[in-house]
Order: C-alpha cells, then sequence, then structure tokens
C-alpha cells in the first residue's frame, strides 16, 4: 500500500499541522470506469486523505483504507445489494467490520469507500467545479463516513460539513455547501 505523503503547513490551517508520517494509508483500486477525465485520481485521493489525517479533531491512529475507483453499474448494484437502493450514486462508504480487527502491520483497517466515475463527472459538470476538487470532497467525505461521522441528522451533518469544509479548505477548495446555497 502506498503511503500518504506529508505536507508540511505553517500552523495557520488546523489541517496543516505536521502528523506523523503514514498515520493513513490508502490503498487505490481501478475497478471499473472510465477514470480517464481524471489522470491524477490516485494522487488527488492521497492529497485528500493526507488532508483529512492531519486534522486534529480526527483522533484515528495508524489507519488504512481503501478507495475504489468504479462505474456508475458497479456502484449501483452495491447500492441496491447493501442500501436497497437501486440508483447510481456518487460514493459509498463501508465501514470495516468489528472483526476487522488490525492489519498485519497493527493498523486499524477502516474500511472501503466506492466512487463512480460517470457520476463524479457528471456531478462536477452539472455544478460547474472542477472534476479533481469534487472528487477529492467524495473522498474525504467517504472517509469520514468510515470514521464515524453521519450526516443523517441535522447536528450530525453540521459536524461532518464541517470537518469537510475545514480539510477541503487545507487543499485549496472552495467551501461545496456554500456553492449548493
Amino acid at each position: 500500500m502506498p503511503a500518504i505523503s506529508e505536507a508540511a503547513g505553517d500552523g495557520s490551517d488546523p489541517c496543516a499541522a505536521a502528523e506523523p508520517p503514514e498515520r493513513l494509508l490508502l490503498e487505490i483500486v481501478h475497478e471499473s470506469g472510465d477514470w480517464g477525465w481524471l489522470a491524477e485520481a490516485e494522487a488527488a485521493a492521497m492529497e485528500a486523505a493526507a488532508a483529512l489525517a492531519r486534522h486534529p479533531a480526527l483522533t484515528f491512529t495508524a489507519a488504512s483504507a481503501c478507495v475504489a475507483l468504479s462505474s456508475a453499474d458497479a456502484v449501483r448494484r452495491l447500492n441496491r445489494d447493501y442500501r436497497q437502493k437501486d440508483t447510481a450514486t456518487n460514493v459509498l462508504s463501508f465501514p470495516a467490520t468489528d472483526t476487522a480487527g488490525r492489519l498485519e502491520d497493527g493498523r486499524e483497517m477502516l474500511g472501503d469507500v466506492v466512487l463512480a466515475a460517470e457520476v463524479v463527472r457528471a456531478e462536477a459538470d452539472d455544478a460547474g467545479i472542477a472534476p479533481k476538487h469534487h472528487f477529492q470532497h467524495l473522498v474525504v467525505h467517504g472517509l469520514l463516513h468510515l470514521i464515524g461521522y453521519d450526516h443523517e441528522q441535522d447536528d450530525e451533518a453540521a459536524v461532518m460539513e464541517g470537518l469537510e469544509v475545514e480539510i477541503l479548505h487545507a487543499l485549496g477548495i472552495a467551501d461545496p455547501y456554500a456553492q449548493a446555497a
């Protein structure tokens, strides 16, 4: 698994503070779908995960996750089979089960994030935002789900969205919720 690169920060941003290297390792899997429109998908996912790992409010240590680059058809099947929603969505998160425990290297396995190429691209185009930025937002969103955040209730959504905005800010990405308002 490739390690997340460390970025040096100036301390002015809560996500820019230096963290121990390899706090969060990602495995990127190209399952299916046409990801040619985002040639730097792997690097973009790792940048997003590194910003998340540097956020001081997130307390996990020595963790690992998988990001699967997939297709709308594959995500639709997963959404149907696991959420009883027969439609493609942009991202799905599958937290590791309690029995997953620790990996051989001692890291906690957080789970899997699966993204649908066609849906992510169409949403970015429709919203008039950079596809890379939308992709990174969805990676952050999916990883936050893996570490226990949710947005089912208004108070939960406010906390999760606040974290997303702070993490994306560290990447130079505008507040995606302000654009939607």
